[in-house]
């Protein structure tokens, strides 16, 4: 049998981390997780991080091994990704792997160009300068630097906006010629399943999601990272939010709606995404039984 590598992806709040554990058993395997909050160790509640029995359930790996004060991106998690993905393969013919990260899923069936590291104090310059005077700053300065980039990048997304300057202002070149876009081969096949249901069901969740989350403790977990606000793990849908009500910008009931808003907008932008890839094949979620027998047909062919 060809070693393959199962990818569960889909939404936020879609049911991948539940369906992968029941695939994983199944199969007996474990998962790499593809989700690029997860992984810091400070962050659980708001992160939907699997609850401490899933994990004994089912070994997870890439989740809480890092601290939000790392600097981590996706060419570093293609690295960590496939040397955990190759070992297990020495012991399994399926791996798991699962998440809504578009661009650490890419990072892992595509390859991601070769980055520069950064240099931190550049970083915390531009971070300062975001802070002062707002994301229009960034742009301008972006535009200006390396336009190429400006005009494909997200205008909305301040992470990759910050990070094409990082890499700009540290190496001296424009982000845009670090960026090839060749596809790297694998060694394993790959295997994308991905989950959708009615949107209004998949709103629904989410906001029942959040409300839960309030419940068990996200204010209280925001709270514990709020003084180290200005680090770029930290500028997520949850937390985000709830720094604007620490520092009395907005009330609580309106900050909830909010994070709710911005979830539901976050799962629209994954859906996007990977509606360009026809190679996902497309699942309801609750359809365990189908997707099972669907992975035993395709892995027994060469």
């Amino acid at each position: 049998m060809e070693k393959t590598l199962i990818i569960i992806l889909g939404p936020t709040g879609i049911g991948k981390s539940d369906l992968s554990i029941n695939i994983a058993r199944h199969f007996d395997t474990e998962i790499v997780s593809a989700d690029s909050r997860q992984i810091f160790r400070e962050l659980s509640i708001g992160t939907a991080v699997p609850s401490p029995s899933d994990l004994k359930r089912v070994k997870h790996h890439l989740i809480q091994n890092l601290s939000i004060h790392d600097d981590y991106n996706a060419s570093k998690y293609e690295t960590d990704a496939l040397e955990i993905i190759n070992h297990l393969f020495k012991s399994k013919d399926i791996v798991i792997l699962c998440g809504g990260s578009m661009l650490y899923i890419d990072a892992v069936c595509k390859g991601i160009d070769i980055i520069p590291d950064v240099n931190q104090q550049i970083h915390e310059q531009i971070l300062k300068g975001y802070n002062e005077q707002g994301i229009e700053h960034l742009r301008f300065k972006l535009k200006k630097l390396d336009p190429v980039y400006y005009n494909k990048v997200d205008l909305k997304n301040t992470n990759r906006i910050i990070h094409a300057l990082d890499i700009t202002l540290t190496t001296g070149k424009p982000y845009s010629s670090y960026r090839t876009g060749q596809k790297k081969q694998r060694s394993f096949k790959i295997i994308k399943i991905g989950l959708n249901t009615d949107r209004q069901i998949l709103y629904d969740r989410i906001n029942y999601r959040v409300d839960k989350m309030i419940k068990n403790g996200l204010i209280e977990e925001a709270k514990s990272v709020y003084p180290y606000h200005q680090l770029n793990a930290l500028n997520t849908v949850g937390y985000k939010e709830l720094f604007d009500y620490f520092d009395k910008k907005s009330e609580l009931h309106d900050v909830i709606k909010k994070i709710k808003t911005n979830t539901r907008h976050y799962a629209k932008k994954q859906l996007t995404w990977f509606r360009r890839d026809d190679e996902i094949h497309w699942f309801q979620p609750s359809m365990e039984k189908e997707i099972i027998n669907f992975i035993q047909v395709e892995t027994q062919k060469k």
